[in-house]
């Protein structure tokens, strides 16, 4: 899969995570899902923070910021929307390796 097929997916999951009363958006709530809405939204508070901040000092401190913006919109998910049925952990992994591969390529930077 290339860099834009891969960022294209993790926008597409994030839109459709955010409405999923749209009728062309009836997926089921799954880790793939909300963990590729939390690698889109992981990358645009990374696109803000390099807006605000400049680039990270290395490629180590990309990833952590990655992967704790994605943390983050996970938990928040998970305690405003009452995902308990879902395994949080799984969610943010599948999350991080999603940003990760992105960083990695290149892709938000």
């Amino acid at each position: 899969m290339s860099d834009f097929q891969a960022l294209d997916r993790a926008s597409q999951n994030y839109n459709q995570y955010g409405n999923p009363d749209h009728p062309e958006h009836e997926a089921k709530l799954s880790h793939e899902l909300i963990g590729g809405a939390a690698a889109f939204a992981a990358a645009k508070a990374y696109q803000n923070h390099l807006a605000a901040n400049g680039q990270p000092q290395s490629h180590a401190n990309a990833k952590a910021l990655l992967a704790g913006f994605a943390g983050a919109f996970i938990d928040r998910e998970f305690e405003t929307k009452g995902l308990n049925f879902l395994d949080r952990e799984k969610a943010k992994r599948h999350a991080v390796e999603q940003a990760e591969q992105q960083v990695n390529a290149g892709q938000w930077q």
